[in-house]
């Protein structure tokens, strides 16, 4: 009789202990489902029904969407146009943002967090206010630094900033410089800076610790970092349309425009699923790659 008063509590703490989980994660879980998996579901939807001038959205399952991303020269223009502006941002942000999280990585303590602030301090504005920032100091004649540089004779023309590839670029590498800098920063808080000047006075030359040391360290959180400015960039939509504007589009700005202006909304949910497909292939791909390859780095 004892034994069976002694397991009954027991009984019940074990199934308490395993409806935890459940319990604690259903919350976030029915958030996830309402916000993200069911307008998902919906957009997927969407952009295999019909759209016309005068009738409108109808609700019919036709291909007629995809079929025009897949044959149309314009749409894989557009995209091609997306994904070299998020290469080549993430590459300026590498080149860049690496020796950068090195240097801050290497300072003493009130020096380190008055620069990381520095570094930090651009997430506290918005990214439309850093991107007219851009546009204030570049845009045509009236920008102050194409100003400045034609009143000191140094350019006859202004600098073509706004409407190009190369100024969209420039204002992306601005703005995803952070995400590059903290993602290598905090791949470097786990090695010993020791081991450089114990390399140094074994007598390593400078590019040999670079080469032998230093970048073996850095390359884990490049390639980390490289995956956020990449997707982050791919699918920006601020800045591109301030510098871009719509004579230079990009797949986001090309399926806001389907929505709202020209009110093609399943062919703006065709663009919008296909870029974010797109993005989940590549990062989970890479990611994958990443984490195989530098498997001791991320344990």
């Amino acid at each position: 009789m004892s034994a069976v008063v002694d397991t009954a509590p027991t009984a019940t703490a074990d199934e308490r202990t395993k409806r935890a989980p459940w319990v604690l994660t259903t919350p976030a879980l029915l958030l996830f489902v309402g916000v993200l998996v069911i307008p998902l579901t919906m957009t997927v939807m969407l952009s295999f029904h019909d759209w016309g001038q005068y009738k409108g959205i109808e609700p019919v399952f036709i291909l007629k969407n995809w079929r025009e991303i897949a044959t149309d020269p314009y749409y894989a223009e557009m995209f091609w146009r997306t994904f070299r502006i998020a290469l080549l941002t993430t590459l300026i942000t590498a080149v860049f943002g690496a020796p950068e999280a090195y240097i801050l990585n290497r300072m003493s303590g009130r020096w380190k967090s008055f620069f990381l602030l520095v570094i930090l301090g651009p997430l506290l504005i918005s990214v439309v206010a850093r991107t007219l920032g851009w546009a204030l100091l570049f845009g045509g004649n009236n920008g102050l630094v194409n100003k400045l540089l034609m009143s000191l004779g140094l350019i006859g023309t202004p600098l073509r900033f706004m409407f190009t590839e190369t100024g969209m670029v420039v204002a992306l590498a601005h703005v995803m410089m952070p995400f590059m800098v903290l993602s290598v920063w905090a791949a470097l808080q786990r090695l010993d800076p020791q081991i450089e000047n114990a390399a140094l006075s074994l007598g390593a030359s400078a590019p040999t610790i670079i080469r032998r040391i230093i970048l073996p360290q850095i390359v884990p959180g490049v390639l980390s970092g490289a995956i956020i400015v990449f997707s982050l960039s791919a699918s920006a939509f601020a800045t591109p349309a301030i510098i871009g504007g719509r004579r230079l589009k990009v797949a986001a700005t090309l399926a806001y425009d389907e929505f709202l202006n020209t009110l093609n909304w399943p062919l703006g949910a065709a663009v919008a699923i296909l870029l974010l497909v797109a993005l989940v292939l590549i990062v989970v791909g890479s990611n994958a790659l990443i984490e195989r390859r530098y498997a001791e780095a991320f344990r």
